[in-house]
């Protein structure tokens, strides 16, 4: 895995930079951050089977109770905003992949522990994004007003309907992806407040737009996948883009200039 480099040189709190500064990327750097990715899952088969087998079935009852007591609108708008949300839930899978990293075996116990230390940050940031999915949600509901009143509507009659709807989708799926491209892993890694790790995963995120872009898409193709398979398939690609997203923040940000959190030290957990 290529990594930026890191600088032992110590940081005072004045001069500690805004925002992380970022590598520019090329256009087929998501495709390597999917085969380490799977490299993690395969190093750690159990482990992100059971956070993928949790998060299959927490989709499986979003997209239940959306569809018992929401509209067909509010169920897309919860379906696919829940993958942009699913990040802050899947912090254990970022653990299990820095343990990998720092050679060690993962284990449960340790991955929890690393989320509750970082609990605060990842509430302010999960608080932030599920604002922004429920606005989403409520946008989608309000799109029904552009629905045509005929009883068979054809294809030019839907269009205004179905175009707004994908602008509305589009413009909440670029907001909550740049926003956590790159912000959880940078959380999980350094001593960062939630604030400049969201500014540093847009500047990201914003600077790389054509890796990006690949990478959105492939998350977006990922998803359809796991629809097609009845939500199944995600117990397995959710773990495989967690681990890819810790690859990529790896490869992306250089965050030298903020103290990194202790990293799994020999014999401070058993496998």
């Amino acid at each position: 895995m290529s990594t930026l480099p890191e600088s032992n040189t110590p940081v005072s709190p004045e001069e500690m930079p805004f925002v992380a500064p970022c590598r520019t990327l090329d256009a087929a750097a998501p495709l390597r951050w999917l085969r380490l990715g799977w490299a993690d899952f395969a190093r750690a088969p159990r482990l992100s089977l059971a956070y993928g087998l949790v998060l299959m079935l927490l989709s499986m009852a979003i997209a239940a109770l959306t569809w018992r007591f929401g509209t067909l609108a509010l169920y897309i708008g919860f379906a696919t905003g829940f993958v942009f949300i699913g990040p802050v839930l899947a912090v254990g899978l970022y653990s299990i992949s820095r343990q990998i990293e720092a050679g060690q075996a993962p284990v449960l116990g340790y991955c929890m522990r690393e989320g509750w230390d970082h609990i605060r940050d990842l509430l302010v940031l999960g608080l932030v994004l599920l604002v922004v999915l429920l606005v989403w949600a409520r946008a989608a509901t309000t799109m029904y007003i552009f629905f045509p009143d005929q009883a068979n509507p054809d294809w030019q009659q839907l269009l205004p309907f179905l175009g707004l709807g994908s602008l509305v989708g589009v413009l909440f799926a670029t907001i909550v992806f740049a926003a956590s491209a790159f912000s959880l892993p940078m959380i999980l890694d350094r001593r960062v407040d939630s604030i400049t790790a969201i500014v540093t995963s847009v500047n990201a995120v914003l600077r790389n737009k054509k890796p990006m872009f690949v990478w959105a898409a492939l998350i977006a193709l990922f998803v359809v996948l796991g629809f097609a398979t009845g939500f199944l398939g995600f117990a397995v690609l959710l773990p495989v883009i967690g681990h890819a997203t810790w690859h990529a923040y790896r490869e992306t940000i250089d965050a030298s200039a903020w103290p990194r959190n202790e990293p799994v030290e020999n014999g401070e957990v058993a496998a």
